[in-house]
């Protein structure tokens, strides 16, 4: 076996394992993991691929983000609401003034960038024999 795969492949697992563990942690994000465990497993593993895109709880998201840049919209609305329970959190809690108008400035983004994605529309049909490397 050549070491380019497995390396891919390692990454891909690494990925997988810390998108798990965003499930369970606040600070850690799932999704960003598993985009990039679906992005080395195509170069890595095809099979490691088409199990994560057929993957019942994340495999329409991966394949939306993939095919179209899209994001479902009831998770453009789970999105904007961690948004705001983030931000009136931190308020509630007491953070400065100057942290909340920073993050508040970086939420208007991240909600921008989110807005601005199309609807997902599609779900994979059958699975990659040779997923296609972008």
């Amino acid at each position: 076996m050549r070491f380019a795969p497995l390396a891919w492949s390692a990454l891909a697992y690494l990925c997988i394992g810390l998108g798990a563990a965003g499930i369970v942690l606040p600070l850690l994000p799932t999704t960003p993991f598993l985009l990039l465990a679906l992005w080395a497993a195509t170069r890595g593993s095809p099979r490691l691929a088409n199990w994560l895109l057929y993957h019942p709880r994340f495999g329409p998201y991966l394949y939306a983000w993939r095919e179209q840049r899209a994001i479902p919209p009831r998770a453009k609305l789970t999105a904007y609401a961690l948004l705001v329970f983030s931000l009136v959190t931190l308020w509630l809690g007491g953070a400065s003034p100057w942290l909340l108008a920073a993050l508040a400035l970086f939420f208007a983004g991240v909600a921008t960038f989110i807005a601005t994605r199309p609807d997902a529309t599609a779900t994979p049909s059958e699975p990659v024999a040779n997923p296609p490397r972008r």
